[in-house]
């Protein structure tokens, strides 16, 4: 069976990696996609900034720089209109806030 998330006014599709919020497309890039299901099935929870870029690109070492990781959160955030609900916790990583 093909997964639909419902988040108040956001559509999830799993089988299409869509995501549709009052019934108008959200453009997410794969990344932003793969970040926003992560978020979800850990709401509440604190995800270490090496936790979201290991388990989302896959790479264990990813040197000095968290850019990469910081910009995709900042896209998604503006996209979803969540500036609020995904927390940055200073030096640890974020969190998706539980509702």
């Amino acid at each position: 069976h093909p997964r639909v998330r419902r988040q108040r006014q956001m559509c999830i599709r799993d089988s299409a990696c869509t995501v549709t919020r009052g019934g108008a497309p959200v453009p997410l890039t794969p990344k932003e996609y793969d970040l926003l299901l992560l978020l979800l099935r850990n709401r509440g929870h604190v995800l270490y900034r090496t936790y979201l870029y290991e388990t989302v690109w896959g790479e264990e070492e990813f040197g000095q720089s968290t850019r990469t990781l910081d910009t995709h959160i900042q896209r998604l955030r503006r996209k979803l209109g969540w500036e609020e609900k995904i927390r940055t916790i200073h030096r640890v990583g974020y969190c998706l806030a539980a509702e």
